[in-house]
């Protein structure tokens, strides 16, 4: 028993910590935003990395995600002669939850974790101090670009990742369960307001925050050579993921 409570309060304290640490982190990209100059060149590079190439990954989800929650309503709503609805189901399940949080997620799985291992190769390896002995402050030139990047393309991802999940929904909905095109999208115009959309989107800027926030944390705070790089790494992917499914939760208790 005292062994668990011990554990209990390590990673407690542990977890206060970091939140802490991040917070500051937070605060001090915040000061070095506003004073110029800004790092356009890298911000517009860091959005290639974040948004360009995360399109293929993004598309691949949405695509599957309304296939198959179009396939999976369908068979619910049959039972009740409400089969007209899939449409509507599809683009407010990906507009209000699916398509923020889905992107969150597999933009972490492949930003977040090369952001941890970028910055911490660059811990181990003392480049990041040889930033400070050059007098360029490394929360600038290396947090700021991420951080902005992320948030302004994260909402860019989710918008194409519900387009295209609307897209494969109404193709099985319409081709393959044979559902009437006019009523499915009629139902979809009926049901859906642009505020779903914008709440979406504004879950989506928080969730890019998060996870380009975390994996810099991690990258900066990486120690042990390789092996600390690869750990960064995964507890980047683990500690993002965590925090953008909990923070759904309170960001969709306040906004809808």
């Amino acid at each position: 028993m005292q062994a668990i409570l011990t554990e209990i309060g390590r990673l407690t304290y542990r977890l206060l910590l970091e939140t802490g640490q991040i917070a500051i982190m937070l605060f001090q990209a915040a000061t070095w935003l506003v004073r110029p100059p800004l790092k356009v060149g890298l911000i517009f590079k860091q959005m290639e990395f974040v948004g360009v190439k995360s399109t293929t990954v993004v598309i691949l989800t949405g695509a599957s995600t309304g296939a198959v929650l179009a396939l999976q309503t369908y068979y619910g709503f049959t039972k009740f002669n409400a089969e007209t609805m899939v449409g509507a189901v599809v683009t407010l399940s990906m507009t209000r939850e699916l398509g923020p949080v889905l992107t969150g997620l597999m933009v972490t799985a492949r930003v977040g974790s090369a952001m941890a291992t970028e910055l911490g190769t660059m811990r181990v390896t003392e480049q990041i101090d040889a930033l400070e002995v050059m007098a360029a402050n490394p929360i600038k030139h290396l947090v700021v670009p991420r951080l902005v990047a992320t948030v302004l393309m994260l909402p860019v991802l989710t918008v194409m990742c519900v387009f295209i999940a609307v897209a494969g929904g109404y193709a099985v909905g319409v081709n393959l369960l044979h559902i009437n095109p006019g009523l499915f999208m009629s139902k979809v115009y009926d049901m859906v307001q642009p505020i779903d959309l914008f709440n979406g989107l504004i879950k989506s800027a928080f969730f890019g925050l998060i996870l380009s926030l975390v994996g810099c944390y991690k990258g900066f705070a990486t120690s042990g050579g390789a092996e600390g790089v690869g750990r960064s790494a995964t507890e980047a992917v683990v500690l993002s993921s965590v925090l953008i499914l909990v923070s759904d939760y309170f960001l969709t208790a306040l906004m809808f």
